[in-house]
């Protein structure tokens, strides 16, 4: 694929998220967050240069070579993967914009705990099994807000922004169309909540529909 032929690619993605987002709505803003796990540095660059900024690894050891590979580009670095506490300490030294997947009080407490020790602050969202699912990380749907709101109470060092899930894992559109519809419900009901991240390559349009603002969208936007 060429340089413009990539370009047209990922202007067709856009204009699917432009779609969906103005069938909701035409104050509704979504962001676009690459998701970068099976990239190469190169290919990060590549589609910087065409305009992405966002970028999302899911393991810290990735986050922290390719953002140093790549510190010489204004890239907005989310990590999106499970947290091991013996990574803590890495990924704060990485800064990333924003920490998708907190997953637990257990974790937000030791998280805080770190950050006060280095002096700095992090910003997160809460991530949440709205499947139901036993391969999924993330807070039960209805202990949510308790648990977002006593990690906002204790964690004076994590700045809660929002929530995110992961769409059921299924072909059937209800049940996924479902699962986004409890953490959009969840979302609405947390105050001062500003992001709500759902909707991957296969379902972003549908998590758009059911209130998604933020979509973590990777083979798509790397296939070329």
């Amino acid at each position: 694929m060429t340089q413009l032929e990539y370009k047209l690619h990922i202007d067709s993605i856009i204009e699917r998220v432009e779609k969906a987002r103005l069938s909701l709505s035409a104050h509704h803003i979504v962001k676009i967050v690459a998701v970068s796990k099976y990239s190469t540095s190169e290919e990060i660059k590549a589609l910087y240069e065409i305009g992405q900024r966002a970028f999302g690894e899911n393991r810290v050891q990735d986050l922290a070579k390719k953002s140093e590979e790549l510190e010489d580009l204004p890239l907005e670095w989310h990590f999106i993967g499970n947290l091991q506490k013996n990574k803590i300490n890495q990924l704060i030294k990485t800064n990333p914009f924003l920490f998708q997947s907190l997953d637990s009080l257990e974790l937000a407490l030791e998280l805080d705990k770190r950050l006060e020790a280095h002096g700095v602050k992090m910003e997160a969202l809460l991530q949440i099994n709205s499947a139901y699912e036993e391969t999924k990380s993330g807070v039960m749907p209805e202990a949510a807000i308790d648990i977002y709101e006593e990690i906002a109470s204790l964690c004076k060092n994590i700045h809660l922004k929002g929530v995110m899930s992961i769409g059921a894992h299924t072909d059937e559109r209800e049940k996924i169309k479902k699962s986004f519809e409890a953490t959009h419900d969840i979302y609405s009901r947390l105050k001062g909540a500003t992001i709500c991240s759902m909707g991957m390559s296969t379902d972003f349009e549908l998590a758009i529909a059911c209130g998604s603002n933020m979509v973590r969208i990777g083979s798509l936007m790397f296939n070329k």
